[in-house]
């Protein structure tokens, strides 16, 4: 099934009107003091039902939180170089996963004893 150009805008244009709808029936129900106990019994529900997907998730991101961690310390004690030097591996976990984007770690991206650009 195809759609023309003003189709698509058209179900596009009723999704994003129908989105808007539900966000401000949200926003009345989530003061309803009844709704929130019902809401919080289902995710505490769902969250005991479901223990395998949290250690799941916890196991996948234990080595990021570990280097994030790591590296906060070092931040924290102005010892920025130390961290990069003690724990290069964690360094470079931060970096590919971008941790550093938003932030101005001022840490090159090779060792003092490095002088070849693996990248």
């Amino acid at each position: 099934m195809e759609y023309s150009e003003d189709q698509v805008k058209h179900i596009l244009e009723k999704y994003k009107c129908q989105r808007e709808k539900d966000k401000i029936i949200y926003q009345k129900k989530k003061e309803n003091p009844e709704f929130v106990k019902k809401n919080r019994e289902r995710a505490k529900q769902h969250y005991h039902n479901n223990p395998e997907m949290k250690q799941k998730y916890y196991q996948e991101n234990k080595e990021i939180q570990l280097a994030k961690s790591s590296y906060h310390y070092y931040l924290k004690n102005n010892n920025l170089e130390k961290f990069k030097t003690k724990k290069p591996e964690k360094y470079e976990l931060l970096l590919k996963i971008n941790y550093f984007k938003d932030q101005n770690p001022s840490l090159s991206t090779t060792t003092s004893g490095d002088d070849s650009n693996s990248e």
